[in-house]
């Protein structure tokens, strides 16, 4: 043997010797490892499903243990309405223990990780209906490599599905591609998925056929754990086309270019976020309709004071609401809401600290755009903590609202189009006729908002601005009191009523 060769040698027994000792090692800390990434992972669903007629578990069911590998067993429960009663789901998982799987080695990837583990649902009574949807694939399964640290990273794939619902109806889906990364002790994580189609067909005797057709969807979060157990990032969702087919004329309704974000932060023990959504166009018939917005921001929510909000909900209203619902259903009458003393300091502690905190809420933008005019409404309230919850109603809302600001602009070319499109929609087909029908409509509607001095004129937009704060109103320029302008609005809209 010459020296070359022995030195290679001796590289590949070392390495061989050292990850039979890291393996042993690994596998000795394995189930503690899991037992506790079960515990956080139960802590999180919970977490999730705050506000939600559910719970949800995870436990471990078995673990076989070797050497070089391990095999696990999990069982993930479900109970409430949202999974539709009791659900039980197994899933198998082969572990290759650290820190250099053998899996990874021959994808060349040599960097030493704790485990890697692969993972896949069970079939059961409860899944067999799933694996039939899939042609006998498995549903879902994914990859895991765990870090020593136990930062993670993997995979998550959803199989194939087309479903019969029934004689009529189907359901078409061509599954889904995700990566999934978290950092040590969960702070941080970040995922990425793709669907290329979705297709859901509803019909029944007594109603006209139904489709809604999805391409394109792409899924992005990236999350940081806040102090008091939520995530909190960025999370983006995008879709490349929507079509929605329905009606006794099999109407067709077409969204483009969709995109929905919503960010949050906290900073100290206030959060802040918002929620964009657009869509890049919009057609109805085969007809292009325009381009739609609405952007939400939030401001100075006390994390806290919502939380505690959110378990009064969960553990108060929720019930109730069910009981209710079931009462209805029994053609009986609703059962009386009951809080006990606790509840109902614990409610108002939360609104009080919520309030306190000043909170604001803005529907920046709600727009929508067609080829010759846009229409915008805007609305800011600002919140304070009011003396007492228990004030009369008019002099809670005043102490209540610090300041509120609404803009309305709707212009009148934009309705003219909208009118048209609707009368096509309903069989017009005179170009003439449906053009001078919409500019009628567009006349009609900005002369009546004038008439009631309810808006103002401004070029072709049909404009309307309100300005509150310390009990003074300001409406189009003229100002007033709270009482003046409530009197102002009802008797414009009753002389509007009474000219039908």
């Amino acid at each position: 043997m010459n020296k070359s060769a022995g030195v290679l040698l001796g590289i590949v027994v070392a390495v061989g010797a050292i990850s039979a000792g890291g393996a042993w090692y690994t596998g000795t800390k394995l189930e503690g490892v899991l037992q506790q990434q079960i515990v956080e992972s139960n802590k999180e669903l919970q977490a999730v499903l705050i506000g939600y007629d559910a719970t949800a578990s995870l436990e471990l069911v078995s673990l076989d243990r070797g050497v070089f590998s391990s095999n696990a067993r999990y069982r993930l429960k479900g109970q409430g309405d949202l999974f539709r009663g009791d659900l039980e789901l197994l899933i198998s998982d082969h572990i290759e223990h650290g820190p250099l799987p053998f899996s990874r080695l021959v994808r060349l990837k040599w960097l030493p990780v704790m485990a890697s583990s692969r993972y896949e649902l069970e079939k059961s009574p409860q899944t067999e209906k799933w694996f039939a949807a899939t042609k006998g694939a498995v549903p879902f399964k994914g990859v895991v490599n765990v870090a020593y640290d136990l930062s993670a990273d993997g995979t998550l794939e959803l199989a194939p599905v087309d479903l019969a619902l029934d004689e009529q109806s189907s359901l078409k889906f061509s599954g889904l591609n995700a990566t999934i990364s978290v950092s040590d002790s969960r702070q941080k994580a970040k995922v990425d998925g793709y669907v290329d189609s979705l297709s859901l067909a509803i019909s029944a005797p007594d109603q006209a056929p139904g489709k809604l057709e999805v391409n394109g969807l792409t899924l992005a979060s990236n999350l940081t754990k806040s102090s008091f157990g939520y995530y909190l990032g960025q999370n983006t969702l995008e879709l490349s086309n929507t079509k929605a087919t329905f009606g006794d004329k099999q109407s067709v309704l077409t969204l483009k270019n969709f995109e929905q974000k919503t960010s949050s932060e906290e900073t100290g023990s206030n959060v802040s976020g918002r929620a964009d959504y657009r869509v890049g166009e919009i057609a109805f018939d085969g007809k292009t309709v325009g381009s739609a917005e609405m952007l939400w921001s939030m401001k100075n929510l006390d994390s806290q004071g919502m939380v505690d909000l959110v378990q009064v909900y969960q553990n108060v209203l929720q019930p109730y609401q069910k009981a209710a619902t079931e009462a209805a259903a029994r053609g009986e009458p609703a059962p009386e809401l009951q809080l006990t003393p606790a509840e109902e300091t614990k409610v108002r502690d939360a609104v009080n600290k919520v309030l306190a905190a000043k909170p604001q809420i803005a529907l920046e933008s709600l727009a929508l755009k067609t080829g010759n005019g846009e229409s915008r409404f805007s609305l800011g309230l600002d919140l304070a903590k009011p003396q007492n919850l228990e004030l009369p109603t008019a002099e809670l809302g005043k102490q209540l609202i610090s300041q509120l600001d609404a803009k309305l602009s709707l212009s009148k070319p934009m309705v003219a189009d909208v009118a048209a499109l609707q009368a096509q929609a309903e069989g017009m087909t005179d170009a003439k006729q449906i053009a001078e029908q919409s500019a009628a409509t567009a006349e009609m509607l900005s002369a009546m908002a004038v008439a009631t001095q309810l808006a103002k004129l401004d070029g072709n937009n049909v404009v309307s601005a309100l300005h509150y704060a310390n009990n003074e109103v300001n409406f189009n320029g003229q100002k007033m009191t709270v009482e003046q302008f409530i009197g102002f609005v009802m008797s414009k809209v009753a002389g509007a009523g009474a000219q039908q």
